[in-house]
């Protein structure tokens, strides 16, 4: 199952990568029951950006994540590793002009390939296919604004497209580079 995991994530994967990666980003957090949560990512910039006229503006990037999941291991239950591949396009509000922070809004919704069904012994999936939507907040800084530090809640189900339909939420911290 991770083979045809991992060839589904390149294929969707290379949509994006018309052009070089626009930076990158490394997030941890928790979820229900304990489970913790790691991940790497690569994003590149949409070309199109919004309300460019005003303080505030709207654009966003595409997101391909790889990362894991740990559920915790309690006496007579199991826990497990989850992998988890996933691509989000990601709508940004931003405030950039003339201001050394750039405060930002984060709303996306997202597909993701899970490597198992089962986190541990109390969330069982019923499929490997994911929505993921997050709603984050956060800030660009440093030298010409290359670092980022957000804080995301992001909430992971198949949308109701099987059953049983657990989902699970995490709370992550997200840091990032964005190459200039």
């Amino acid at each position: 199952m991770i083979r045809k995991t991992l060839c589904v994530a390149a294929l969707v994967a290379s949509a994006p990568c018309a052009h070089a990666i626009d930076g990158g980003s490394f997030e941890i957090g928790f979820g229900n029951e304990n489970t913790e949560t790691l991940r790497f990512g690569v994003h590149w910039n949409w070309d199109s950006r919004w309300l460019e006229e005003h303080s505030w503006t709207l654009g966003g990037y595409w997101d391909f994540q790889v990362g894991r999941w740990s559920g915790p291991l309690r006496p007579g239950r199991t826990g497990q590793d989850v992998w988890d591949i996933g691509i989000t396009p990601v709508f940004r509000l931003e405030r950039g002009t003339r201001t050394r922070v750039w405060p930002f809004f984060e709303a996306a919704i997202g597909f993701h390939l899970l490597s198992d069904l089962n986190i541990n012994s109390e969330r069982l999936f019923s499929s490997h296919f994911q929505f993921g939507d997050h709603i984050a907040a956060g800030v660009r800084f440093g030298d010409g604004h290359r670092y980022e530090m957000s804080l995301r809640l992001q909430h992971l189900s198949n949308g109701g497209i099987t059953s049983p339909n657990p989902g699970i939420n995490f709370l992550q911290l997200r840091l990032a580079y964005h190459a200039l």
